[in-house]
């Protein structure tokens, strides 16, 4: 079923999990479209804004729209971090750092199953 959520990855959504590096297909794609969230399905990410940032995340320089993140501060594991959650569903995605490429300088470093792709239809010329 087209969308459906993953029965392993959805365990950690609640937990907060962070899933392993270089998991999932979405690490190395860069198809042409938008990654919403698996969840509520909400587009939270362009492809345009996507980059390798070599950590084994799928990693973006800004959201999609300013309101579709919310932003907690994140103390566990001995370190200081901000925490993104999708904003309509509260899911999990991953963190944001200060040190992603321009335009906005963040990493927004994102669970490949957190998110699901829907790829742009090509039009024929």
């Amino acid at each position: 079923m087209e969308g459906a959520v993953d029965a392993g990855a959805i365990s950690y959504y609640p937990e907060k999990g962070n899933g392993s590096q270089f998991h999932r297909e979405l690490c190395s794609r860069y198809d042409p479209g938008k990654y919403n969230c698996i969840c509520c399905d909400t587009e939270l990410f362009d492809s345009n804004i996507k980059f390798d940032s070599r950590s084994g995340w799928p990693s973006f320089t800004q959201p999609i729209k300013d309101n579709v993140i919310k932003y907690i501060m994140d103390r566990s594991y001995g370190m200081t971090r901000v925490e993104v959650e999708c904003s309509v569903c509260d899911a999990h995605l991953g963190h944001v750092f200060p040190d992603g490429p321009a335009p906005s300088g963040l990493r927004y470093c994102i669970n490949s199953d957190s998110l699901r792709l829907v790829v742009e239809e090509k039009v024929a010329k």
